[in-house]
């Protein structure tokens, strides 16, 4: 592609291919993009880069003298623009494809993995590496506070991105991981997710094999130690494999944790760090984040400033308000495991007499009843939960798909209040009626959920 020099993004409006048309663009290419989707702020960065945005999908959009067709994986087989890049036989490329040959290829590529946090893990990274002044370019799926984009290209050597294990287009079913090019690999834990995918666990657990496959003799992959999925699928790989985590079978041993309000320390090989983030799995995302730092050449004192001056990331146990002594928390759990470590350390953050959470089962995999009884499990940690309809129900078949009303029964046969609420208006109603100071209502969605954080606050506030 590096004789290419007009690109065209279909799906344009999209957090990292916004990014990637707007640093092509700086490159000296010609860019231009659609989406059916062109709005603030995305839209207003793009035309301030210099970047020609087209609403909608049309053929006529493709310039007659593109050379290059980036389709984002949002696009299937029937959108107009794919459909004319195929007729055409224009080179139709990956955003994954484009990211390895224009601003991978030559770099220390560091890609965070596993099925829970990876953003928080990734942004950590990349924080601690901008506060040691490596300037690091970074791709990451939120925004984190200190960076305040998700993501930006730099010269520095380093690359910190977030490592998808979802698929790459509709033309490329493997992994996007597989395309970053990694000198450091973080793989934080392997779960079954993504059931439209995936069919079961080994299929997961292959994908991530083979990202171990293309990590470099000279570089490293850590490894979640204490989980069994990882160890599985490092068992013949290829380069240098350092295991981190708990137990004492583990090369490096996250030991001596302490937490402090909203703060968790811990030491890692003699060297004392402390995050201010609270729960178990912080300590574990930032012990990750610390090793891949140490790695790339850090000292231990860069790694412990950049660590304690990590401010967060938007949607990851966010405080949006507090009306009558009742807190609003934003968080983006989904996955039972990562809705139980949430609830964990929301206890430890706020103690209160009453966790609320309210949880919207969105994901492709939690619309499913593959997790009705982890969810059960999972939620019951909460004294009192709400458990909303599922989204677009008729995307998934009946006899396959997650049955609210049956959850929040199971929530009340674990001993804790339940309560199955279709609607987002009606869940505010109820939770303004009954919520009492000091409470803390946790939503837990990994979508917008039509604006409940609001809609909570401004009610409370009545």
């Amino acid at each position: 592609m590096s004789d290419k020099k007009n690109f065209h993004f279909v799906g344009v409006c999209g957090t990292a291919m916004g990014s990637v048309a707007a640093a092509m663009k700086a490159k000296g290419f010609k860019v231009t993009g659609s989406d059916k989707n062109v709005y603030p702020p995305m839209s207003t960065f793009l035309e301030q880069q210099g970047v020609e945005i087209f609403s909608g999908y049309k053929a006529e959009h493709i310039p007659d003298d593109a050379d290059v067709i980036v389709i984002g994986n949002a696009i299937s087989r029937g959108n107009p623009e794919a459909e004319e890049a195929l007729n055409r036989k224009l080179l139709y490329v990956s955003l994954p494809e484009v990211l390895k040959d224009f601003f991978l290829r030559g770099k220390r590529n560091i890609v965070v993995s596993g099925t829970h946090g990876k953003t928080t893990t990734t942004s950590m990274l990349a924080w601690i590496l901008e506060s040691a002044g490596k300037n690091p370019s970074h791709m990451i799926g939120g925004i984190p506070s200190n960076l305040g984009k998700g993501a930006r290209f730099t010269d520095s050597d380093f690359t910190v991105l977030e490592g998808d294990e979802y698929d790459t287009a509709f033309f490329d079913k493997r992994s996007k991981f597989l395309h970053y090019l990694p000198e450091v690999v973080i793989m934080n834990n392997i779960e079954f997710d993504h059931a439209d995918i995936y069919d079961n666990i080994d299929q997961i657990k292959l994908t991530f094999e083979r990202l171990l496959k293309v990590v470099p003799s000279n570089g490293i992959a850590y490894i979640n130690g204490d989980d069994p999925n990882c160890r599985d699928v490092a068992v013949d790989a290829p380069a240098p494999v350092k295991r981190v985590g708990l137990g004492k079978m583990n090369d490096i041993i996250i030991e001596d944790i302490a937490y402090e309000g909203s703060n968790s320390s811990f030491t890692l090989e003699g060297e004392r760090f402390t995050v201010p983030m609270s729960g178990e799995f912080n300590v574990r995302n930032a012990a990750m984040a610390c090793c891949a730092a140490l790695f790339s050449g850090l000292t231990p004192d860069e790694v412990r400033e950049g660590l304690i001056g990590f401010s967060g990331i938007a949607r990851r146990q966010e405080l949006k308000g507090e009306v009558r002594g009742i807190k609003v928390i934003d968080d983006f759990a989904h996955h039972p495991t990562a809705i139980e470590l949430a609830i964990d350390a929301l206890k430890q953050r706020f103690p209160c007499e009453n966790l609320w959470v309210v949880f919207e089962p969105r994901s492709n995999t939690t619309r499913r009843k593959i997790f009705q009884v982890q969810l059960a499990e999972a939620l019951s940690g909460a004294e009192k939960s709400i458990i909303a309809g599922v989204p677009d129900p008729e995307k998934v078949d009946v006899d396959d798909r997650l049955d609210p009303s049956q959850l929040a029964s199971d929530i009340i046969a674990h001993g804790s209040e339940s309560w199955f609420i279709d609607k987002v208006e009606d869940i505010v109603i109820h939770v303004a009626a009954n919520a009492k100071e000091g409470d803390v209502v946790a939503v837990l969605s990994n979508g917008g959920f039509e604006g409940i954080h609001q809609k909570l606050l401004d009610a409370l506030g009545k």
